[in-house]
């Protein structure tokens, strides 16, 4: 007998979801099995027709900036399919016999699967979080959506033009309330306005949850300036529905918002519901899939992306961190492996940024490592500062401001955590700090770093060196 891996005997490989992760680690395995002699033969089952696209793109889709849903999307169903994989859409996996391998799916027309495997890749991704007030009669309230799969994008112009359109019989705005203000509901808010929204967002964490206070009154100020009305504390408890039983109000608790449009910016959970015969596979955070450095999960099991944890490299253990980045470099770890490699994950920070830009405002916020309170519940002893600056001379024109929040361990000098909020071109700096923290580095260390200076891009000293050089002093 031929062995698995041969021309003769190809290693079955069945790849669930067809998303960044998935698509990543199948294309990769090919790669690498294909320099080393090895032979696989790669099905992927995604449920939707859509393939590899830009969900962080949605809301500045429905704002109005990207020309349309298709400039989101990075390789298409045929683009996969001349690449060598068979991929099939349409198909929802429900479950997985580990002890003989197969996966059980519902095919397109709504008939059952069975698909034999030597190695499963589990990328199935994260699900919007929908409260139980947001739902009648088996789906959504009329009205009321999410923002997280491509799909939501066309959907969302289509809500958004009819209820424009009752909005102006009545001679007023479309009302659109948003329930959420992660990054999600901020960058939501901006679209809204974009489309000429009266906007209401409902923050019962506050703006920016995980974000330290200097960041988020910055935010807060700057949506409350473009016009977005923002309640903080408030948690959204029900709706009030209109007798076509479309949504025609939100409430939370003793405030009633009137309502056309509702976004729910709720997070999302790890899509890791699939019925397991023959065994178990580990979790962690929120039931995410728990694999190995290698995303490894289990004898011939594998996973990787928004259904999976992810080493943090300051806590140094599992985190659930569902963003595009770590599901890419995730699914490139798995594929090198499956095609005979030897990978490692590296792990994440948890670096993000986004912005606010409405009403000639404009914020970029941005952050890495840890928060104060994380890093004290990690063993810490963190000393943080706030200082402000600019991201140019402050003696050229409209020198946009920046406010830099560093945090460090005061026994060992580590650098912690860096938090920024700014204008034009000042967020982006936190790759920087990111750097420093993936090196293990100290906040001297950032502060003595060889940047680029000239003046119409940094100060002498860089607004982030200043801010780590002034921590570094006190400690």
């Amino acid at each position: 007998m031929s062995d698995p891996g041969s021309p003769d005997q190809p290693v079955r490989v069945v790849v669930i979801g067809a998303d960044a992760a998935g698509m990543s680690a199948a294309h990769q395995a090919l790669r690498t099995a294909a320099s080393r002699g090895r032979h696989l033969r790669v099905t992927a089952l995604e449920r939707t027709e859509r393939t590899s696209y830009s969900a962080c793109g949605l809301p500045y889709l429905i704002a109005g900036e990207v020309a349309g849903a298709d400039a989101l999307v990075a390789r298409t169903p045929a683009e996969h399919r001349a690449a060598g994989i068979d991929l099939r859409t349409g198909v929802l996996a429900t479950g997985v016999d580990l002890d003989v391998r197969r996966v059980h799916a519902v095919g397109p027309d709504g008939g059952s699967l069975v698909v034999e495997y030597d190695e499963l890749v589990l990328a199935t991704g994260a699900t919007p979080r929908i409260p139980s007030w947001a739902q009648a009669d088996g789906g959504l309230v009329p009205g009321v959506a999410p923002v997280k799969t491509l799909d939501d994008g066309p959907a969302w112009d289509a809500l958004l033009q009819e209820a424009t359109a009752d909005a102006d019989r009545r001679g007023e705005l479309v009302r659109a309330v948003i329930v959420g203000a992660g990054y999600i509901g901020v960058e939501m808010a901006e679209a809204l306005l974009a489309r000429d929204c009266e906007v209401h967002l409902l923050a019962p964490g506050g703006v920016l949850p995980g974000f330290e206070d200097p960041v988020r009154e910055r935010m807060g100020a700057v949506l409350a300036a473009s016009g977005v009305r923002v309640h903080a504390g408030r948690r959204a408890d029900g709706l009030r529905r209109r007798a076509d039983g479309r949504v025609a109000a939100v409430r939370a608790v003793d405030l009633e918002l009137p309502a056309d449009v509702v976004v729910l910016a709720t997070g999302v959970q790890p899509r890791s519901a699939l019925e397991i015969r023959g065994g178990s596979l580990p979790t962690g955070d929120l039931g995410a899939f728990a694999p190995d450095e290698r995303q490894r999960l289990a004898p011939h099991v594998w996973a990787a992306g928004d259904c999976a944890t992810v080493e943090h490299r300051l806590l140094r253990r599992r985190v659930f961190l569902p963003l595009g980045t770590h599901a890419n470099k995730q699914g490139r770890v798995l594929g090198e492996n499956l095609g005979g490699g030897a990978a490692r994950s590296a792990g994440a920070l948890g670096t993000a940024i986004t912005r606010f830009r409405a009403g000639g405002h404009h914020l970029e916020v941005a952050r890495t490592g840890l928060g104060e309170a994380d890093a004290r519940d990690a063993g810490f002893e963190p000393v943080a500062l706030l200082t402000e600056g600019t991201t140019i001379s402050g003696y050229l024109p409209a020198a946009p401001s920046a406010a830099v929040w560093v945090l460090a361990d005061a026994r060992s000098r580590r650098l912690l955590g860096v938090q920024i909020a700014g204008g034009e071109g000042a967020a982006k700096r936190i790759d920087t700090a990111a750097a420093v923290l993936w090196a293990e580095g100290s906040v001297d260390d950032l502060a003595q770093l060889d940047l680029a200076y000239a003046p119409p891009f940094a100060t002498v000293w860089d607004v982030v060196q200043i801010a780590a050089r002034r921590l570094a002093d006190r400690i």
